[in-house]
């Protein structure tokens, strides 16, 4: 199994920036390498969506509401998968979580980001 901990996230202002990391623990070789993994963040009351994704080869995808301003990377060697966000908006505010694509059953404990207006 593979442990998940996100961290990372905070009270920012509209346009300002923010980087999420996820740091894996447990059978990381293949979940790094035979999996997608992604970014998911989850508002009160909505399902939780996917707002990025990077392939094994590194492609990477993006909800239309954060293309352009989200990044995703992984860095095999610390075990952890990152997410970039900048000009932020209020409407971003969530709990980000990190995940395999298609995800796991379980999930981590999530990063709360809120964007100030």
């Amino acid at each position: 199994q593979v442990q998940l901990v996100e961290s990372g996230g905070g009270l920012v202002q509209a346009g300002g920036s923010l980087r999420l990391s996820c740091v894996a623990s447990g059978r990381v070789f293949t979940f790094f390498t035979l999996n997608a993994l992604a970014w998911y963040r989850q508002v009160p009351g909505k399902q939780r969506e996917l707002v990025a994704r990077i392939g094994r080869g590194d492609s990477t995808n993006y909800a239309d509401s954060v293309k352009g301003r989200f990044t995703i990377s992984r860095d095999i060697a610390k075990n952890t998968v990152y997410l970039q966000m900048t000009s932020l908006k209020p409407e971003d505010t969530a709990v980000y979580y990190c995940n395999k694509e298609p995800p796991y059953s379980y999930w981590g404990q999530g990063t709360q980001v809120t964007v100030s207006s």
